[in-house]
C-alpha cells in the first residue's frame, strides 16, 4: 500500500468511527417512572430474596426508594437509595431487593432500550389502600416521565 493511500486511510477510518459513535455519546438515559415501566421492560421475578439487617427500624411504618438503570440484558445496574422515610438502615435491603429483580423487553421495546427507573419498597404498610398510597407517595421521586 502506497503511503498516500496510508495518510487518507487512518483519516477515514476515524471519521467513520466518530460518525458512529458521536450519536450515542450525545443520548441521554430515558427516565421513566415505575407506574410505566412495564411499556418498556417486564418484571419476571415472582419473589425475590433480600438481606435483611438485625437490628434498626425494622417495624416502623416506612419506605425505601432506589434509583437503578435496566440494561439490555434486563438485568439492573447501578441501584442507588435515594430516599428512605423515615430514616433507618433499611436502605441496604432497597438494594438488595433491586440487585435480585430481572426483567424482560416489553413487546413494544424491540431494541431492548436500557431506562432509568426507580422502585419503592414498603416496609410494614398499613393495610388499608389510603394508608398505602400516602405512605408511597413519601418515596416518589422527581423527574421521571409519566406518559
Amino acid at each position: 500500500m502506497s503511503p498516500i493511500a496510508r495518510h487518507i486511510r487512518r483519516p477515514l477510518l476515524l471519521a467513520l468511527c466518530l460518525a458512529v459513535v458521536m450519536p450515542a455519546v450525545g443520548q441521554t438515559m430515558r427516565k421513566v417512572s415505575p407506574q410505566k415501566i412495564s411499556g418498556y421492560w417486564i418484571l419476571l421475578n415472582t419473589k425475590v430474596d433480600a438481606d435483611v439487617p438485625n437490628s434498626g427500624n425494622l417495624y416502623k411504618p416506612g419506605c425505601v426508594a432506589v434509583s437503578y438503570t435496566i440494561g439490555s440484558d434486563g438485568v439492573p445496574q447501578g441501584a442507588k437509595v435515594e430516599k428512605v422515610v423515615p430514616q433507618s438502615d433499611l436502605g441496604s435491603v432497597g438494594t438488595s431487593i433491586v440487585s435480585h429483580m430481572r426483567y424482560g423487553p416489553s413487546l413494544t421495546n424491540h431494541s431492548e432500550e436500557p431506562v432509568a427507573t426507580y422502585y419503592v419498597i414498603p416496609f410494614n404498610a398499613p393495610d388499608d389502600p389510603a394508608g398505602q398510597q400516602k405512605l408511597m407517595a413519601a418515596c416518589q421521586l422527581p423527574g421521571y416521565e409519566q406518559s
